[in-house]
């Protein structure tokens, strides 16, 4: 199992949408708020973006941008967003000198895996020769498609959107191997953990049978396991569980009783207990209104307050 998709399959609630526009010598767009994760690529030319927090970003060609959590932030072609017009009112240059592609992936935010709660308020991946080669395929492939109306674009589109996530993901956890969760990822051991309880949440794991597995007393992965992911591993395995629980009842017409065998519940009673307490929701109700933010939910380890911008 990968844990990365997991994450992002988690957090899904609707397909991806991208543009692609070229703009003149002055502009200066405004992505307001949303719930979900935005992209920008520059193709051509040079501009800069004024994250969440208000400090501008010189970007190049080939420069790629993530805002994980959907905060506001400006693309503008001088480094202060004064006068910045909707993003939606853009009119397009067909003669302009900078082209970028913006997209939105619509991601809750009320099952957030922590690997990407964690996350700063915005990814900045410069563009480097030989560096991430496949990001850089995956966006010359999407600018194409982007470009031209050939038959089966919408079902491209689509799967290269995907892939684009990944990557950019990829490429910002392959250079940053700082504590929490890219160090787990990196951690042999931890990342077996990781990697047995999301391939069979349904099993009756203990921590001395999971710590057996990976190779480790059961003291020193309960202890590694906590420091790098904020969650005990049982914890953690409940927590798992229950986020896999939500999923079933948005994207299944699975009853009850099967969904919390998947999930490792005896029982459909005990599993609405634990769902009701970990969501604030019984499991009937949740089915009911699957895209709502549920308060009582806990959304991973409470993170450190993140960085306004991470360079790369």
């Amino acid at each position: 199992m990968d844990l990365l998709s997991d994450a992002i399959a988690a957090v899904r609630i609707g397909r991806p949408t991208s543009n692609r526009l070229r703009a003149g010598d002055e502009w200066c767009y405004r992505f307001a708020p949303y719930e979900g994760a935005g992209f920008h690529v520059l193709l051509r030319g040079s501009g800069w973006l004024i994250g969440p927090g208000g400090s501008p970003v010189p970007l190049s060609a080939g420069d790629a941008v993530l805002v994980p959590h959907g905060g506001e932030h400006t693309l503008s072609s001088r480094p202060d967003g004064t006068g910045a017009l909707p993003f939606e009112a853009a009119v397009a240059d067909p003669a302009g000198r900078t082209e970028f592609l913006c997209g939105k992936y619509r991601l809750s935010r009320a099952r957030r895996h922590p690997v990407l709660a964690t996350l700063p308020e915005v990814l900045h991946i410069p563009a480097r020769i030989g560096s991430h080669p496949e990001l850089r395929a995956a966006i010359d492939l999407l600018g194409g498609e982007l470009a031209a109306n050939r038959p089966g674009s919408a079902t491209v589109l689509a799967g290269l959107l995907d892939l684009l996530l990944v990557y950019l993901l990829r490429a910002w956890l392959a250079e940053n191997p700082g504590p929490g969760w890219p160090e787990a990822l990196r951690d042999p051991a931890i990342a077996a953990a990781l990697e047995a309880l999301h391939a069979n949440p349904e099993a009756q794991w203990r921590s001395e049978d999971l710590a057996s597995r990976v190779g480790l007393s059961r003291a020193t992965l309960n202890r590694r396991f906590t420091t790098l992911t904020g969650y005990p591993p049982m914890a953690y395995l409940t927590w798992w569980r229950l986020t896999t629980a939500a999923r079933l009842l948005r994207d299944t017409e699975l009853p009850l009783p099967s969904i919390a065998a998947k999930v490792g519940y005896g029982s459909p009673f005990a599993f609405s207990h634990a769902f009701k307490r970990e969501f604030g929701v019984a499991p009937g109700g949740y089915r009911l209104e699957p895209r709502r933010e549920h308060p009582g939910s806990r959304r991973g380890p409470a993170p450190d307050q993140p960085a306004k911008l991470h360079r790369m």
